[in-house]
């Protein structure tokens, strides 16, 4: 299942389109990371380059780190009862397991794929949101608080000031929960990713 939705993303947004990192905790970690000070984004580059993260109460030095991926209680997420948070390039993962979420840097043609194919199996107005907060509250505490009620809401974040320098200039993320990201998946051919005149002009651009 894997292959195949990279096979469609890759249909859909391009051979140059940057993969999407799938994220989960468990007791085990996927990777020995050294403590990372400061913003935990700056670690996340080695996901997005192939290589997993596992994040965790030592491995965060920041306060707010700890609290908005649920090492510490706080912000409606109960407190985690498992030991690490691991990142993982989605290639590098066997199967949609044991993931809470799926996070893509996006840019703005990127994004507007990915909010029309959020938005083309719904009518709910809030589809997709977007609340200020923390890299780490818009991405992995909201994704993970409505993984946990089998919400159907996708995420923009990275807009706070602190997270931008660990991102690239026109990137944001778009965060879907494994519990819409299934039902994505299986209206995402039907949508105009596929086969719409508009869309080939976007990922033509998403190609140069």
């Amino acid at each position: 299942m894997v292959k195949q939705f990279i096979q469609n993303f890759r249909e859909a947004f391009g051979q140059k389109a940057t993969l999407p990192l799938l994220f989960g905790y468990s007791n085990q970690p996927v990777a020995d990371t050294e403590r990372i000070n400061g913003c935990f984004f700056k670690g996340l580059q080695a996901a997005r380059e192939g290589a997993p993260v596992s994040l965790s109460a030592e491995v965060i030095a920041c306060g707010g780190g700890k609290l908005y991926t649920g090492f510490t209680d706080g912000l409606g997420m109960k407190r985690v009862e498992k030991t690490f948070l691991n990142f993982v390039r989605i290639d590098k993962a066997e199967s949609f397991e044991n993931f809470e979420g799926i996070m893509f840097y996006a840019t703005p043609d990127m994004l507007s794929g990915l909010c029309g194919w959020a938005f083309f199996d719904t009518n709910a107005t809030d589809a997709v949101i977007t609340q200020f907060g923390s890299g780490c509250s818009t991405v992995v505490s909201m994704t993970i608080v409505e993984n946990a009620r089998q919400g159907q809401r996708c995420f923009l974040g990275l807009f706070d000031p602190s997270v931008r320098p660990y991102v690239g200039p026109n990137e944001l993320s778009f965060t879907i929960p494994m519990s819409r990201f299934k039902s994505m998946t299986e209206t995402m051919k039907e949508c105009f990713l596929f086969d719409s005149h508009a869309w080939k002009k976007v990922k033509a651009r998403l190609e140069e």
